[in-house]
């Protein structure tokens, strides 16, 4: 080798090493992310995301915490404590929007005609009684975990399509979902409305009924959203769209599986062997599986948002007194961030 070209060899080597240690930071400067989430089925576009390594590529660690109400998710959102979240509309969701502190950015499960979603369920013993329609809970307790969540909101458009008001029920806030169970298995309180994958469980049981079905009550009924803090919306775009891409890969994996059932058996049997992980973690698979399969609602393609549900939820929640009367939907929901309908 030449003198010539010996230095033209050491001159490469030299700027090579520091381009392929760049290119290996590069590689590993992932965004830590924590998202929210409850032990639902209807949560599964994330732990498929996450599973599936699609937030991974879309260059996001990605933390789980686990929550078992809807609002202590839209605080811990307002607090920084987490990042995104998939929460139902709530009055406490809409109170923290008003303070410029969270955007609902998109939207996950909807309630859809010809597909089980959520089920109006009551207690033994008052199915015993004659509560065996959705029309004889006048009068009745119904559970919910706070005033202005999604059961309240449910509770209100069961009394109305059956020509009574919400405030002819007994509604009864429980705090926690696992505290409504227990209430409901134990006959303490009447009647309740869930996601499927719970409310079939609780009925194999024998010790609830499912007498109705929300979507015969809101068909069109946005039930959960993506949400995430005003400043991320605003000021971490790349990093959203990459967190919102990632989740949609999965919802479109859950719906392949498990809804539409375009995916085959054994796609479906590892989809549901993955949300196990998740949901029903104390039960063996075998029970588990059956419970998740026939729980599967669908979620939004895309995360697209049905804003006009919201916008309808939004003038329930000022009706009643819940949220301030002069909350626009703009202060909401950022629809910049997917497809609106």
């Amino acid at each position: 080798m030449t003198g010539a070209v010996a230095r033209r060899a050491l001159l490469a080597a030299l700027v090579a090493v520091p381009a392929l240690t760049a290119g290996a930071g590069l590689a590993s400067a992932a965004d830590t992310i924590k998202v929210g989430a409850l032990r639902f089925a209807s949560h599964a576009a994330s732990f498929i995301a996450f599973e599936r390594g699609y937030f991974q590529e879309a260059g996001l660690e990605v933390e789980f915490e686990f929550f078992q109400a809807a609002q202590p998710m839209a605080v811990a959102i307002a607090s920084g404590d987490i990042d995104y979240g998939i929460t139902a509309i709530t009055g406490g969701l809409i109170n923290l929007a008003d303070k410029g502190a969270i955007k609902v950015i998109g939207g996950v499960m909807h309630e859809e005609k010809g597909i089980d979603g959520s089920a109006i369920v009551v207690s033994d013993a008052a199915y015993q009684a004659g509560v065996t329609s959705p029309d004889k809970l006048k009068g009745r307790s119904f559970a919910i975990t706070q005033a202005g969540s999604s059961f309240h909101y449910m509770a209100a458009r069961i009394a109305e399509k059956e020509g009574f008001g919400v405030e002819d029920l007994k509604l009864t806030p429980l705090q926690k979902v696992p505290n409504i169970i227990a209430a409901l298995k134990s006959g303490q309180v009447d009647a309740w409305a869930i996601v499927p994958h719970i409310a079939k469980a609780l009925a194999g049981g024998g010790e609830v009924h499912i007498i109705g079905w929300v979507n015969d009550y809101a068909p069109d009924y946005q039930v959960t959203t993506v949400f995430t803090s005003a400043d991320n919306a605003a000021n971490k775009r790349d990093q959203t769209e990459r967190f919102l891409s990632a989740f949609a890969k999965g919802a479109a994996d859950f719906n392949a599986a498990l809804v539409d059932r375009t995916a085959d058996e054994e796609e479906a049997e590892a989809v549901t062997k993955l949300i196990h992980k998740y949901v029903y973690t104390t039960q063996p698979y075998e029970k588990a599986s059956v419970s998740i399969r026939n729980g599967a609602i669908r979620l939004n393609e895309g995360a697209k948002l049905n804003v006009t549900n919201v916008a309808d939820q939004l003038a329930w929640f000022k009706k009643e007194g819940l949220v301030k009367s002069d909350i626009a939907i703009d202060g909401l929901v950022d629809p910049s961030y997917v497809e609106t309908y």
